[in-house]
C-alpha cells in the first residue's frame, strides 16, 4: 500500500506514542511510572495474546510497535495478520513476549492505538462495499481526532477509502464562508489560480447556478453541497465531465449505493473519522 505522506507519518507515529505514554505514566519514568506494574517483580518474564472480540478490519500495528520499542526494545511481537486485513470474531492478532512489567504498562496504550485505528478502517471498509464497484471513490476529510491526522488518513487507506487533501496547505477547498469573504466564485477560483497556479482547486457549491459559476471560473472540482439526488443528476449533466464532482453532506450508509451510480467522482464523509467506535481487544497472558 503506497502511503504518500510516509515521513510525516513515521514523524507523527514517534511523536502520538511517546505523548500516549507520557500521558498514561503521568509524565513521570516509563521504568517506574506504573506503580501497579512494579508489583510484579522486575525480572519475570511473560508471554501474551492479542485478539479481536469483534469483527474488523486491522489498523495500527505501528504505533503498537513503537509503543514497546520506546517502553524497551527487547519486547518481541509477532503479528499474525497485516493492516487492512479483514478480521473475524475472537481471531488472534499478535502475541508478545518479554519483560511483564513493561507488556502491562504498554498494554493500553498501544490497543488504545489498535482499536480506535482498525474502527477506522473498519468503518470505511464497511461504506467502500457499499459502492457496488461504482468507479466513485470514498474520501476522508479534516474531521480527525486532533493530534491524529495522519494516522486516521492512514486507516482510511487500510480501509480501502482515498484521502482528501490531508491539510490546509496541499489543496485548496474553497467553501461557503471563503467565497463570501472573497466576494464571490469567480474571484476565489482566480485568486487562488493568481497564488498557487500549481495546486487544485475545489470549491463548494450549494445550487445549480453557482456550479455553473464554478464551471465558467474552471474549477478543478466541485463539491455539492447537500445536493438533492435530482439536482446531483443535473449536475452531472451540466457538467459533462468539465470538472471532476464530489458529493458531500448528509452520507449515510443508506444513501451510498444510490449516490455512487449518479455518475459523480468522489463522495466525502466526514463520519468515516470523527463518528468511529472502538474496536473491541482484548490481551490475555498465556
Amino acid at each position: 500500500m503506497l502511503i504518500p505522506f510516509q515521513k510525516e507519518l513515521d514523524q507523527e507515529i514517534i511523536q502520538n506514542v511517546s505523548h500516549a505514554l507520557d500521558e498514561d505514566l503521568g509524565f513521570t519514568d516509563k521504568t517506574t511510572g506504573d506503580i501497579t506494574a512494579n508489583l510484579i517483580p522486575a525480572t519475570e518474564t511473560a508471554t501474551a495474546t492479542v485478539i479481536t472480540r469483534e469483527k474488523c478490519t486491522l489498523s495500527g500495528s505501528a504505533w503498537v510497535n513503537e509503543v514497546f520499542k520506546q517502553l524497551d526494545p527487547s519486547i518481541k511481537i509477532e503479528w499474525l495478520v497485516k493492516d487492512g486485513e479483514q478480521l473475524t470474531e475472537n481471531q488472534p492478532i499478535f502475541t508478545i513476549s518479554g519483560n511483564a512489567r513493561v507488556i502491562l504498562t504498554g498494554e493500553r496504550t498501544a490497543l488504545n492505538f489498535l482499536q480506535t485505528l482498525s474502527a477506522t478502517a473498519s468503518q470505511v471498509s464497511m461504506a467502500v462495499s457499499l459502492l457496488n464497484g461504482s468507479s466513485t471513490k470514498l474520501l476522508d476529510t479534516r474531521k480527525t481526532l486532533p493530534g491524529l491526522r495522519y494516522a486516521q488518513k492512514y486507516a482510511v487507506l487500510c480501509g480501502g477509502g482515498t484521502n482528501h487533501r490531508i491539510g490546509l496547505n496541499d489543496a485548496y477547498l474553497i467553501k461557503e464562508n471563503h467565497i463570501r469573504a472573497c466576494g464571490g466564485i469567480s474571484h476565489a477560483i482566480k485568486q487562488a489560480r493568481l497564488l498557487q497556479p500549481n495546486k487544485p482547486v475545489e470549491i463548494e457549491v450549494e445550487s445549480i447556478e453557482e456550479l455553473k459559476q464554478a464551471l465558467d471560473a474552471k474549477a478543478d472540482i466541485v463539491m455539492l453541497d447537500n445536493f438533492t439526488i435530482e439536482d446531483i443528476e443535473r449536475a452531472v449533466a451540466l457538467n459533462n465531465k468539465q470538472a471532476k464532482l464530489e458529493v458531500s453532506g448528509n452520507i449515510t450508509a443508506d444513501r451510498l449505493s444510490e449516490l455512487s451510480q449518479l455518475g459523480v467522482d468522489f463522495i466525502s464523509s466526514g463520519a468515516l473519522t470523527k463518528n468511529v467506535q472502538a474496536i473491541d481487544l482484548s490481551m490475555r497472558f498465556n
